[in-house]
């Protein structure tokens, strides 16, 4: 009996490792295709620390990858890198289990964006403690891609948007000027204190607003606790800057018409969003789980039909590679804060999650899947024609 049970325990041995070497070949095949090794020499090869990697990888594809870095089963030194290889190559395709379908599922049935979750990403997301963003960040706080054109460094990157922002709109002394999705007031601070207008800012964020409302202290500048389709009255200009992509697809003709009763006649809105290539119904699974629940990234089609019969569109600027940089530097302040991140709670777990998206973001924006747009809309057309400014 007792030989029996042995045959049986070493066939079941041989039989996993035989499966766990067939996982392992199939995965080294998938990396193949994008030029990226399996404990290769190069930055950008994938080092495997646990075997079991392979199978989990198979199994549970984008989300099994992101978990098992977080979990330190692998890790590459330029993650940014590989990502953008992984991507120019389609690899997500290559790998396509049952969990990931689900949430395409529930997206078709499920309002993810309504109005009952809208602080639900505040909560999750942007309330994780203004410490970390604080040593991420410009020292104006600004959560959005800078401008690079003419910067040299983030600070100079975030001042340029934010002032490219206020001059595509051509702010005017004493205009009233709604911010959508104003964070921590950096837009509305900047634009109060440069171009004297007044601003009222809304966010979803109980972080954002305690911080923001000091940063914004002395200025004509009012940040609440709302979410937009709870706004009324009339603004000569609108302005929503990285809000867009937690309004999801079913809310996106609400979101338009909102804007178009807020704003005066002759007023501009302008719109600066994450955009995709191809039209999706949420966010991949595992940035919907650990990042930002309810994320969807809109398509200029999707943008266009929602638009369409209530603005007319003057100008459309896509600076998507800018985000690039922005993310890497946002990458460098967190590994230069990394200890005192960690003596305020944010653990190695954490600091592999947030490592994971934001060199993951980059490698999305420099692959070109992934677009930053800004579009600039009228209700009526502009008198004499809009100038486009760069």
């Amino acid at each position: 009996m007792f030989l029996i049970c042995s045959i049986n325990r070493r066939s079941k041995i041989k039989k996993g490792k035989t499966l766990m070497k067939k996982a392992e070949q199939a995965v080294r095949n998938i990396f193949s295709l994008a030029d990226i090794n399996i404990n290769g020499e190069r930055v950008f090869d994938i080092q495997i620390s646990r075997p079991e990697f392979y199978e989990r990888f198979l199994a549970d594809g984008v989300i099994g990858f992101g978990e098992s870095y977080m979990e330190g089963w692998w890790d590459c030194e330029a993650l940014d890198v590989m990502i953008d290889k992984v991507l120019r190559a389609d690899l997500e395709h290559a790998v396509s289990p049952y969990k990931m379908i689900l949430p395409f599922v529930l997206s078709k049935v499920i309002n993810h964006q309504r109005r009952s979750r809208a602080f639900k990403i505040g909560e999750f997301h942007y309330d994780l403690g203004n410490d970390l963003y604080q040593k991420m960040l410009d020292k104006r706080m600004t959560y959005t891609c800078g401008y690079w054109k003419n910067a040299h460094d983030l600070e100079s990157a975030q001042e340029a948007k934010l002032d490219l922002v206020c001059r595509k709109m051509g702010l005017q002394p004493g205009m009233r000027v709604l911010d959508i999705g104003c964070g921590w007031g950096s837009f509305a601070a900047f634009a109060a204190e440069k171009y004297k207008v007044q601003v009222l800012g809304v966010t979803v964020s109980k972080e954002q607003i305690e911080l923001g409302q000091q940063m914004c202290h002395g200025l004509d500048v009012e940040l609440r606790l709302q979410d937009y389709r709870d706004v009324s009255g009339q603004f000569d200009r609108i302005v929503s800057l990285g809000m867009f992509e937690h309004v999801g697809l079913k809310n996106y003709a609400t979101y338009m018409q909102q804007v178009r009763r807020l704003l005066v006649d002759d007023g501009l809105f302008l719109l600066h969003t994450i955009g995709t290539n191809t039209p999706k119904t949420s966010v991949d699974p595992w940035t919907d789980k650990y990042i930002f629940p309810g994320g969807m990234l809109p398509t200029i089609k999707q943008i266009a039909t929602a638009s369409e019969g209530v603005f007319v569109t003057e100008d459309l600027h896509n600076f998507g590679t800018d985000y690039d940089r922005t993310l890497m530097a946002w990458m460098a302040n967190v590994d230069a804060n990394k200890t005192a991140l960690k003596q305020t709670g944010y653990d190695e777990h954490f600091y592999r999650m947030w490592r994971f998206f934001l060199l993951g973001a980059a490698g999305g924006f420099r692959s070109h899947r992934n677009h930053l747009w800004q579009i600039v809309y009228s209700k009526r057309g502009v008198d004499n024609g809009y100038r486009s400014i760069r």
